[in-house]
């Protein structure tokens, strides 16, 4: 903390998106954290549809609450203050300090939400962390030098300012075009704000550091910036934040047992998944019926627009393939998939899809949605698996509200959550995050096949994470001048 009582702020930015912004910030957080300062991430607007909630229930991007992991602070909606979450084509739900505060198209966002509401919101939650952390790391978003919106960019440049923050700016040499990222990137920047870019980092390197060192100190001498490190590809089962993750791939993993998860267009908290990773499975992302053929499982995820995808799902022919299934697969839907499971959703007001007023379901559980006026739900819960007595955990984000008539699946402490039909092996539930303690995801590849599941991998997913935390640290630690880091950062000689 500085003579002033506020503290400093770090800004980690992107050449691109898929930079490796959000895990160098992560890393950041850690390494000072490590040092025995008191840390905290901050992203003022984030685009993801993985979202969690905070204790107190507030929504904030689950990458956010990673780097809260990493800098050892609990996460609270001040480290994200603006999260858009993509609704339908062209239109975005704006979650404001955790809580929804409205829909907005390109045109509205851009002409009101962002000169009305957005530098007031972003200003006092980056005021509140500065005077509370020694250090605040700051994420950008996208690129910092879109000149179409610059002045209107509350993610980068602009946030930069606010908190006074000294910039790195990283680039995907994985890409190629790296030199010509951060060249381009620089010089689109206006000088004032491009004297806060202290380093560069390349990051995502396969192969050998030699290979642009000389690459680099041509980028160095042209622009007067230094450059932080090359840090190497770093194997990891941290969580994806974007489902551009899914982009090229359509199967994960290596074992004989086969799940299918339904891709559906809005994919959403689709880091339920990841425990799955860890098992003896091929995870497979089926975007076709035919693709079912050959699947032992069958995950229906969550989703931003639940009526939208179920009628992609229903016109695909995969909601017909998955009905044929029943009673010879076991099928787990999870929020808007457990939603898509029952009989019946009503959305008489269009809140979804404005074209989409009722749609029926797939007719596999005994459950009826509908979307009223009530508050979102955002909540963490822990409770007991009825079949065996044993201890879940997870978290539900949703809108909609489902009255059950079939046999529950989980007691939580509001009650009996989720519903099955375990003679036809078809379960549903709202709460994201039930994979990762070992009961429930043990039950359910043993249906599959007894003895599937793995003890020993993933009991604790939380304690994996932190193992995933500290091995990417490392490497990124070994991988910057640390003398510089000190100097330019923190003021450190």
């Amino acid at each position: 903390m500085s003579a002033n009582g506020r503290g400093k702020a770090i800004m980690v930015l992107g050449t691109t998106s898929d930079a490796g912004k959000s895990m160098m910030t992560m890393a950041i957080c850690r390494i000072l954290s490590d040092m025995g300062y008191s840390v905290c991430p901050f992203k003022s607007q984030n685009m993801s549809l993985n979202a969690k909630p905070t204790s107190c229930g507030h929504e904030i991007s689950m990458i956010q609450e990673l780097q809260c992991m990493a800098a050892r602070t609990e996460p609270t909606f001040r480290v994200n203050p603006i999260l858009l979450k993509p609704a339908c084509d062209m239109k975005s739900q704006v979650v404001v300090e955790g809580k929804v505060f409205g829909t907005y198209d390109v045109s509205g966002y851009y002409d009101d939400f962002i000169p009305n509401h957005s530098f007031g919101i972003v200003k006092n939650n980056l005021d509140e962390l500065l005077s509370r952390f020694d250090y605040v790391v700051m994420e950008g978003a996208g690129s910092p030098a879109e000149i179409n919106i610059y002045d209107s960019d509350i993610a980068n440049m602009g946030a930069a300012k606010m908190a006074d923050a000294d910039c790195i700016l990283v680039t995907n040499v994985e890409w190629g075009g790296s030199f010509a990222y951060l060249l381009g990137t620089i010089m689109l920047i206006p000088e004032d704000d491009r004297k806060r870019i202290k380093a560069v980092i390349y990051n995502n390197l396969r192969g050998s550091p030699d290979s642009i060192k000389e690459g680099a100190t041509m980028i160095e001498e042209m622009t007067g910036i230094p450059v932080l490190g090359i840090v190497p590809h770093i194997s990891n089962r941290l969580p994806n934040e974007d489902s551009e993750c899914f982009r090229n791939i359509k199967e994960t993993g290596t074992g004989s047992t086969v799940i299918g998860v339904i891709r559906v267009p809005r994919i959403a908290n689709f880091t339920d998944l990841d425990p799955l990773y860890g098992e003896d499975v091929t995870v497979r992302f089926v975007t076709e019926p035919s693709e079912l053929d050959t699947c032992d499982a069958i995950v229906l995820p969550g989703t931003k627009n639940t009526t939208s995808d179920l009628r992609w799902v229903k016109e695909s022919g995969i909601g017909d393939k998955i009905v044929s299934m029943k009673g010879k697969v076991p099928i787990l839907g999870i929020c808007g998939g457990y939603q898509m499971l029952g009989r019946m959703l009503s959305d008489p007001d269009g809140r979804e899809d404005p074209s989409i007023k009722e749609i029926e379901g797939l007719g596999l559980l005994d459950v009826v949605t509908e979307w009223g006026d009530g508050d979102k739900v955002t909540v963490r819960n822990e409770g007991t698996f009825l079949k065996t007595g044993e201890p879940v955990k997870g978290y539900q984000i949703h809108l909609a509200r489902s009255k059950v008539n079939g046999p529950p699946l989980f007691r939580i402490e509001s009650g009996d959550e989720g519903c099955c039909d375990d003679e036809n092996m078809v379960y549903g539930t709202y709460l994201h995050g039930i994979l990762e303690k070992p009961a429930f995801r043990r039950f359910f590849l043993d249906r599959i096949r007894p003895g599937l599941a793995k003890e020993s991998v993933y009991d604790e997913y939380d304690v994996n994470l932190e193992a995933e935390i500290a091995k990417v640290t490392a490497c990124v630690k070994d991988s910057i001048d640390m003398e510089l880091f000190r100097r330019t950062f923190m003021g450190v000689e």
